[in-house]
């Protein structure tokens, strides 16, 4: 299978990069799902646009932290819920079908690369399309815990709200202890989304998955991420021990500037485009 670009030859500097190269190791963040409504967490200048996300210390240590949380889970779970691929998703889908990428590792959570076809993918940060037991484990679809805070909570779906990243809304200045949280169906434990909070370590797991596919991977392409987190900046500065070929396709400064063989700053889905 041949991607489009493959029988052009005027070329744009990402398309020669991503065909000298059969094995890319793909790391992608927020930057390639604002196409699909999703808003993303930071400037151009790598600042965030808005209050850092929630930590883990702070949803289990109150009540009124989750409350909040799930509030504003609740109202953005609409928009969210219903996010599509874009370009850039699909891009991605096609240049692993064509045998070009060696591993897809996304910080993102909204499993927007397995819906456009990608196959060989690591959600690094989990998947916010579901929902797990702090106690007993007990793994269940969002859209179900969806339903029961709507059950609960009737009212604040009148609620104005901004939507931010993650599932998220901007919701402040409300009471949250009036919004009723459901407890695990199992053993009504703490119910919390499967994805890696701040403050929360990366299962293990996933990081080794990561790590075997980096050993075969011949260069590194990220994808719409400044990569300020470290949990996905370890690899770029890895594959750049390693002597790996580096490109950034992304708007703004990246952690890893100094180690980049290739920036490129343009919007994700229209570089992407060409790959379909």
């Amino acid at each position: 299978m041949n991607l489009p670009a493959e029988r052009d030859s005027h070329r744009t500097p990402l398309e020669d990069f991503v065909f000298a190269h059969k094995r890319l190791f793909v790391v992608t963040g927020a930057g390639i799902s604002t196409d699909s409504g999703i808003p993303d967490y930071r400037d151009g200048a790598g600042a965030w646009k808005r209050s850092p996300p929630m930590t883990l210390q702070a949803f289990m240590g109150t009540a009124l932290a989750r409350a909040r949380y799930w509030a504003r889970s609740m109202i953005g779970w609409q928009s969210f819920g219903s996010a599509r691929p874009n370009v850039a998703h699909r891009a991605l889908a096609a240049m692993e079908h064509a045998g070009r990428i060696e591993l897809l590792l996304t910080q993102n959570v909204d499993g927007l690369h397995e819906a456009a076809g990608s196959l060989n993918v690591v959600d690094l940060h989990g998947r916010l399309d579901r929902v797990r037991c702090m106690n007993c484990g007990d793994i269940r679809p969002r859209d179900a815990l969806q339903q029961r805070l709507i059950a609960a909570n009737p009212d604040w779906l009148e609620v104005s709200a901004t939507i931010a990243p993650d599932g998220d809304a901007d919701l402040d200045g409300v009471d949250f202890s009036r919004f009723n949280v459901p407890p695990c169906l199992v053993c009504d434990g703490i119910l919390k989304p499967d994805v890696v909070f701040f403050g929360e370590n990366v299962p293990r797991a996933r990081v080794d998955t990561a790590w075997a596919h980096l050993d075969r991977a011949d260069a590194m392409l990220v994808a719409g991420s400044s990569l300020m987190v470290y949990s996905g900046y370890r690899f770029v500065l890895e594959a750049s021990r390693r002597g790996l070929p580096i490109a950034s396709l992304n708007l703004g400064v990246t952690r890893a500037d100094d180690l980049l063989t290739m920036k490129i700053e343009r919007p994700v889905a229209e570089a992407l485009a060409a790959f379909l």
